[in-house]
């Protein structure tokens, strides 16, 4: 095979046709179209991850990695916490009683969840409630509240809040809802609206002693994991021993926000790979007209020896040339749109939405090669069936004829 005749002949198609000036309008259409294409396609995909990596590291610090819950009877105690403790060094446990309560001040309620924790543990697992308690001295009957909820109260240091259980105490012939008097103490920033409005945060001991429970009982044990995938499966096995106890992940409590994450990327995927195909579609009909429009030196190359591999390796590295250096293009526009959107505050989003004000980008290596791999294939398609065609031309036809 003749590459130097090969490489002379692609050099000379390659140069912008006067005689044929839509054959060169075509190939500069179809590298810009691939250019694009991959740039989005690289930009797109780094948003999703990123979005779905700020609402993950959000929902791993008010929902947890892990949780221990109690299917039935009286919950969890001390002996089982201490034995998971033990027995799993690794992992960091912070138990808690939860209820839903009614918070007020002065004339201004407002509703949601209330945790009773020990607050040494729960700072080690919950880098926000961590922050937000960093130099205050927590008593028992202390309140920890969301963002939310001090702003819509009006609360300040040191307020004096009124809480409403929904448990009931008997009064002569009705009953009335617990209630008890607690210390706003500070406030937390989650970034997430539905966490800032409705979590709320006091001592595992109050709510005992306002719930009526036992001293050692909780409601279930929050787990911090670095591999939560694999040591669910450790502590299912260990809790077998306590059927009245189970275990649940993250991914489990929010798989259909996840799910619906997941498909969206994939649907977006699909759809912005179209752009790629479309400019595709220029890279075939620019070398169906190069392949027509230079019929008789095709049929003159054939009479002089030229193999109909070397035609049509030409018209495909002819191909591969205008569709590469889009791919080359377009995945340098595509890094360098993300280091401007990373560095500069060009679009700024509703933290309360969002999680985060700033436009997160993190671009996965899976998706980065599933880019690359789906663009070459497509490339390489679109050039084949054009070399493929100018091979079959008729040279003594076109040679009478032309």
């Amino acid at each position: 095979m003749n590459n130097q005749l090969i490489n002379f002949v692609v050099k000379k198609y390659l140069k912008f046709d006067k005689k044929n000036p839509f054959i060169s309008i075509s190939a500069i259409l179809a590298f810009v179209g691939v250019a694009v294409g991959v740039m989005v396609l690289i930009i797109t995909m780094a948003i999703m991850n990123g979005t779905e990596k700020e609402f993950k590291d959000k929902l791993f610090t008010m929902n947890y990695p892990l949780s221990v819950y109690a299917k039935f009877g009286n919950g969890i105690n001390d002996n089982l916490l201490n034995h998971l403790e033990k027995k799993f060094p690794n992992l960091k446990f912070s138990p808690y009683i939860s209820s839903q309560a009614i918070v007020q001040h002065d004339e201004k309620i407002s509703g949601g969840l209330i945790f009773g924790v020990d607050p040494k543990r729960e700072a080690k697992i919950n880098s926000i409630y961590a922050k937000a308690t960093k130099n205050l001295v927590l008593n028992k009957y202390d309140l920890i509240t969301g963002i939310g909820t001090s702003d819509k109260l009006y609360l300040y240091d040191d307020s004096k809040v009124t809480m409403y259980f929904t448990s009931l105490n008997p009064n002569g012939f009705s009953m009335m809802p617990k209630m008890k008097r607690f210390n706003y103490k500070g406030s937390f920033s989650s970034g997430l609206n539905a966490y800032d409005n409705s979590y709320m945060y006091t001592s595992a001991a109050a709510l005992r002693t306002i719930l009526r429970k036992k001293d050692d009982y909780y409601d279930g044990i929050h787990i911090y994991s670095n591999d939560a995938f694999n040591d669910i499966k450790l502590l299912e096995k260990e809790l077998q021993k306590y059927p009245s106890v189970g275990v649940i992940g993250w991914w489990q409590q929010n798989g259909n926000f996840f799910s619906a994450m997941a498909l969206e990327k994939k649907a977006l995927f699909v759809v912005l790979m179209l752009i790629i195909l479309v400019a595709s579609l220029n890279i075939i009909s620019s070398l169906l007209m190069t392949v027509m429009s230079r019929r008789k030196e095709i049929a003159l190359l054939l009479s002089m020896g030229a193999t109909n591999k070397e035609i049509k390796k030409i018209f495909l590295k002819l191909g591969i040339v205008i569709g590469f250096s889009g791919i080359i293009i377009g995945t340098f526009l595509g890094f360098f749109g993300i280091f401007i959107l990373d560095n500069f505050n060009i679009i700024s989003l509703p933290a309360d939405v969002y999680g985060t004000s700033k436009l997160p980008l993190d671009l996965d290596m899976i998706d980065f090669i599933s880019i690359m791999i789906g663009s070459v294939i497509i490339i390489l398609l679109s050039s084949y069936y054009p070399a493929s065609k100018a091979t079959k031309i008729d040279v003594i036809d076109v040679l009478r004829n032309e």
